[in-house]
Parts: C-alpha cells; sequence; structure tokens
C-alpha cells in the first residue's frame, strides 16, 4: 500500500489530524514490533496477555514510519495516529485502500476448507495474473485487514479468507473487503458456540449484502440452508455442486483415476476429477483427494471461470496447487503412511478427513489419532457422540483420543458396534507409550503397516504428537510429499 498518515487521518476521522511531528507516507502495516521495518505503520493492539502500545517504541527504532494508538504515548519522533479502537480503526484503514484497487476481490469463507479452498483459487487466478492472499488463516478483524493493506495496489486479484466465530463477525470483515465474488464454500456446525440460534448458514451468508457494485455471489447448493438464507439477500448469484447434476458449475471425482495412489516410491497423491464449467468439461488434476475434493475442486474452477479464466488455466492452475501445511499433507514412514490434518477441526470436516484418510488406507490398517472438536457450545455432547457412530462405520484398527467429550464419543462407538482398541492419551509421551504397546501387542505390523491420520482441534495440538511419532520412526525410510505450498507462481503474494 502507499497512504499518507494525513489521508489516515481524514480516513478516521481525526479532526486534529497527527501528533505534531509532520507528515509520513507508510507502506505496510505490522502488528508485531519485530516485524516492523522503515515505511510500516505499527498498530498497538491491546492483547489478553501484553499490550501492543507497550511495544511502540521498540517498533519505531526498527523503522516504523507511524504509530496507531488507543492511548497517549511518549513523543517518538513519527506521526502517532490516536483513535478509540485501534482494531476498528485498522478496519476502516482497510476499506480505504480496497477502494484504490483495480483487482478482482474474492472473498471465501465456509465451515469446512476455506483456507484451502483460498489457497487453491489463488494459484489457479496467478496463472493469469498478479494476485494476492492473506497469509493462511490470517482471516478475523487484525490478519485480514493487514493482508489487504499489505498488498501492492496494482494486483490482477485478490482472494481474502473471512473466518467468523461470534455474531456480527462477517460484517465486519465483508464491509471492508465489499467483495466482487463472494464465494460461500460450504455450511455445518463450526464456532456454533459464539455464532447463536441464527444459525452458520445465515452468518455465512451475511457476506452476500456487502458486494461490491456489479458484483456477484457463488454458493454452494448442496446446502438447503445456505441455499435458502443465500437467497434472501437478494444478490446475483451463481451455483456450484458436487451432487448436483443440474448446476452449471458441478464436478465429479473420478474414482479410479487418483495419481500416486498405489505408488511405494511415494505416497504423494492427487486427484481426477472431472469439471463442468457452464457448458464446457474438462478432467483436471488437482491437490485433493476423494470425494470432499470435488466440492473445492469446482468452487475453485467456478470462481476462477466467472473472473475470466479459461477451462485450459483452470486445469493449469489446479496441476499446480499445493495444499498449505497441516492440511492433509501426507508421506510414508516405513510401512505407515501418515496424513497430517492437525491444523483445525469441526465435525464437517471431521468426517470428511475419516472418509477421505480411511479411503486411502485401502484395506490396510486404519488408525485415527483424534482430539476433540471446540467451540460447539451446547450441542458438542451430540457432535461428539456423532463422530463415534461415524468411526465405528470405518472400522478402524484403533483410535486414539485426546481432549475431552471422550464419554460421547466412546458411546457413539458402542453404538455402532466398535469393539477395537480405545487409547485416550494426553502428551507426546502417553501417546509413544500407547502407539509402542499397541504395534508390539498386536498384528498391525503384520498387516503391511496402514495408515495414521492426525486431526483434531488447535487447542489439542496434535502436531506435538505428530512429531512424537515421526521422531520415534526416525529409522524409518521417510518418503513423500512435499508439505506446504512452495513453488508457486511468483505473481502469488
Amino acid at each position: 500500500m502507499r497512504l499518507s498518515t494525513m489521508e489516515m487521518a481524514a480516513c478516521l476521522g481525526l479532526t486534529g489530524g497527527v501528533a505534531p511531528v509532520g507528515e509520513a507516507v507508510v507502506s505496510c502495516v505490522v502488528t508485531d514490533s519485530r516485524e516492523a521495518r522503515p515505511g510500516a505503520l505499527f498498530v498497538c493492539v491491546p492483547g489478553e496477555r501484553v499490550d501492543g502500545h507497550d511495544f511502540a517504541a521498540s517498533a519505531v527504532a526498527r523503522g516504523a514510519a507511524a504509530v496507531l494508538a488507543s492511548r497517549p504515548l511518549p513523543e517518538m519522533g513519527v506521526p502517532a495516529l490516536l483513535v478509540e479502537d485501534t482494531v476498528r480503526a485498522l478496519g476502516r484503514l482497510a476499506s480505504l485502500w480496497r477502494g484504490k484497487t483495480r483487482a478482482k476481490v474474492v472473498c471465501v469463507t465456509g465451515t469446512a476448507g476455506k483456507t484451502t479452498l483460498k489457497e487453491a483459487l489463488a494459484q489457479v487466478l496467478a496463472v493469469r495474473g498478479k494476485t494476492a492472499r492473506n497469509a493462511m488463516n490470517h482471516n478475523n478483524q487484525i490478519g485480514m485487514p493487514c493482508a489487504v493493506l499489505n498488498t501492492d495496489g496494482d494486483e490482477d486479484f485478490w482472494v481474502m479468507e473471512a473466518g467468523i466465530s461470534h455474531a456480527g463477525d462477517m460484517d465486519e470483515l465483508a464491509s471492508v473487503l465489499r467483495p466482487d465474488l463472494g464465494l460461500i464454500l460450504n455450511v455445518g456446525p463450526g464456532h456454533t458456540e459464539g455464532l447463536g440460534h441464527m444459525g452458520v448458514a445465515w452468518h455465512k451468508a451475511r457476506l452476500l449484502a456487502y458486494l461490491a457494485e456489479g458484483g456477484c455471489g457463488l454458493v454452494s447448493a448442496d446446502y438447503p440452508d445456505l441455499t435458502r438464507e443465500a437467497a434472501a439477500w437478494g444478490a446475483k448469484l451463481h451455483f456450484f455442486s458436487a451432487v448436483d447434476q443440474r448446476a452449471a458449475y458441478r464436478a465429479a471425482w473420478l474414482e479410479d483415476e487418483t495419481v500416486g495412489a498405489h505408488a511405494d516410491e511415494s505416497a504423494s497423491t492427487g486427484g481426477r476429477y472431472r469439471l463442468w464449467l457452464h457448458g464446457e468439461t474438462c478432467d483436471v488434476l488437482t491437490p485433493f483427494q476423494g470425494a470432499y475434493g470435488a466440492e473445492n475442486s469446482i468452487a475453485a474452477a467456478a470462481a476462477a471461470h466467472l473472473l475470466g479464466l479459461s477451462a485450459a488455466e483452470i486445469a493449469e492452475g489446479l496441476a499446480r496447487a499445493r495444499l498449505p501445511l497441516q492440511r492433509f499433507n501426507r508421506c510414508r514412514l516405513g510401512v505407515w503412511d501418515v496424513i497430517d490434518d492437525t491444523y483445525n477441526a469441526n465435525p464437517l470436516s471431521m468426517r470428511r478427513m475419516l472418509d477421505a484418510a480411511a479411503r486411502q488406507a485401502r484395506g490396510r490398517a486404519f488408525v485415527p489419532v483424534l482430539g476433540e472438536m471446540g467451540e460447539l457450545g451446547a450441542v458438542a455432547g451430540h457432535m461428539h457422540e456423532e463422530l463415534g457412530r461415524h468411526l465405528a462405520e470405518l472400522n478402524p484398527a484403533a483410535i486414539f483420543w485426546k481432549g475431552g467429550h471422550a464419554d460421547a464419543v466412546l458411546a457413539g462407538l458402542a453404538r455402532g458396534g466398535y469393539a477395537g482398541p480405545w487409547l485416550p492419551v494426553e502428551e507426546a509421551e502417553s501417546f509413544m507409550m500407547a502407539w509402542k504397546e499397541l504395534v508390539h501387542g498386536s498384528a498391525l505390523e503384520e498387516k503391511r503397516g496402514g495408515l495414521l491420520l492426525f486431526k483434531g482441534s488447535r487447542f489439542n495440538r496434535l502436531e506435538n504428537l505428530l512429531t512424537a511419532f515421526r521422531e520415534g520412526n526416525a529409522d524409518m525410510k521417510a518418503t513423500g510429499a512435499r508439505e506446504g505450498a512452495e513453488g508457486e507462481s511468483g505473481h502469488v503474494l
């Protein structure tokens, strides 16, 4: 970005301008003083453990050109903008900069897989032109405005993710972004504790109330409550589907054309899907796998198609795309395939990843290493019992569990007829002890190994268990998929 402190003061309604140090021009925004550099605006964000105001001097010492604060600070030799609420002010500045861009702006939201979709769509659009996106899941009232303000302003496309957990979150985020294309991937139980009685679909569909002039919505047709709520806002809508053959944008998984599923030398997999793009059909290779990938693939393809990309460009972008870290990243350790989906979990994403992983086990031992699903409020017990029932249907060789609601999961497992090993663990040490006892006391190794899926809500930190498993099996030859999204087009920021 490039904004002067006087422009920012006018936007924020600071009639007195800024502290009497003179005008400055800022080119980026930071909320961590350690990331401050010449030309930065340092935003003082009060937190539960630390207060950004205490680090303003450090940010200036590192080169920050101006400070945004909510209380008076000692004179530091740079302009200071004093506001009532720095987070809200950050959003207003992002809205100012959004109005100056020529980019086509996409806002992605949904219950499960929105970060993965955002990453894939950005990589597809980069085939056509310069594309910016918010890093990983920096999708809240701090991360998303910072991502907007840290764009160059000469991009062809912005792909920004909006994550919501409380009533009013979508209003604050979407009003800043004012997207040309509002993309709603799916809805399901997630953050139900904070979103209240209106329902997840209603809050997600609020995105459509903030479209830019001439903008449109792109919405999954596979969730009746979402299609109903989306239609209520009166926006121009396009629909995509992974199941409805009447949809103009739809996809089907080509189950018999999985890439790398049986390769001994690599556990890296991709999936092939047939896409229908408003009358045009094409087959594509994607980083997704299984039935759930049809939804992600057609959502990315439909968005790109609406933004003017050809089927050939879309196919090229999907073939290049890489999944972000901790999102179904797969590798092999000896006879064991390991899937890292540890970033987060809700009932919809948990079910989908379990189904995909169980299928990839292909008759070998399937061992889920799971953690409690958080922020479900009053439905938490029911959702965990349903998880247990679904787990029983997948016939796992053993189940590891970390966190609460274990009784509810066990009740569901019992109702589903599961009688296999149930192994509650607390931290990495207890997990590795239980794993070694399981392997040495069973025929798991004799069954050609198998597949482990690590997945749970963020607070479970299941990546710690995964790290322990890797370190404890360091003598095994590790092969498989590269983790992360390196190697993307240089056009993607």
